[in-house]
């Protein structure tokens, strides 16, 4: 396996290396982070650069991810997640869903709405778990939908937790697209939005996905201040009226806590 060509966009920086953690494993973790994070792939001088570490350690590390199926090297030379991982990211979503069950309930219970749990992956958030509204007008999302990230309030409440380099790399790619009249669509005005949900702790998606509906979601954060999951209620914007998102998000914002503490900060 040789070293690959370069020219990708930066991957974002690794993050900082935990107390007590094992060096070789630390920087293996890192670079397959850092090869999801980067979308389209990564060379090795982009990865070097990203980890700080030299050409030739980072090439080692490669070379047994691959032997082992956690990466993969495509024609023109770049590095990818391999396929490995795909079995893995499977189970933690069902082990996931199955953690949040009862934190969902409590979502509908709270607001009378659906709730749901969704990651981001790539460029869009996919929906995870779900737990349905009682009433007879309710909002549907099928367990493994899709959707763009900039566009809909779970999304919003991951990107907002994502660095910097990661998010300027997503939003390249994705480029925004309209989805409805609300949709926010520029650069400058979503890194505005993503400012207030960090300083308010909640996003809110008004028709911006789906016309008619809004939705009020909440970012999931971890141990290392990231958000790889959102939790959100969502309905008809005739019940949930803007006026309402406030206190509702105060009663549900105990109910995200408790979930992210559940799932992801143990």
């Amino acid at each position: 396996m040789g070293p690959p060509a370069d020219g990708a966009p930066s991957p974002p920086p690794a993050p900082e290396r935990p107390a007590g953690s094992v060096q070789s494993v630390d920087r293996a973790l890192a670079l397959v982070e850092l090869l999801a994070a980067a979308g389209d792939g990564a060379g090795l001088t982009d990865l070097a650069r990203a980890t700080g570490l030299p050409q030739p350690t980072v090439h080692r590390l490669l070379r047994a991810l691959h032997e082992r199926g956690w990466v993969r090297q495509d024609a023109d030379r770049r590095y990818a997640p391999g396929a490995r991982l795909i079995g893995l990211g499977n189970a933690a979503q069902r082990l996931l869903a199955a953690g949040a069950e009862p934190f969902l309930g409590e979502a509908v219970a709270v607001s009378g709405e659906t709730a749901n749990l969704a990651v981001l992956e790539a460029d869009q958030v996919v929906y995870v778990a779900q737990a349905a509204s009682p009433r007879r007008l309710r909002m549907f999302t099928e367990i493994g939908n899709r959707a763009p990230a900039h566009s809909t309030g779970v999304g919003k409440a991951m990107l907002a937790f994502l660095p910097e380099p990661a998010l300027r790399a997503l939003l390249e790619r994705s480029g925004l697209p309209r989805r409805t009249a609300t949709t926010i669509t520029e650069p400058s005005a979503l890194r505005a939005e993503l400012a207030a949900i960090r300083q308010r702790g909640y996003a809110t998606d008004d028709g911006e996905e789906e016309a008619g509906v809004r939705c009020v979601a909440f970012p999931l954060t971890d141990l290392s201040g990231r958000a790889p999951a959102a939790l959100s209620v969502s309905g008809p914007a005739s019940r949930i009226t803007a006026a309402d998102v406030g206190p509702l998000a105060a009663r549900l914002l105990p109910v995200a806590a408790a979930c992210a503490d559940h799932l992801l900060r143990r």
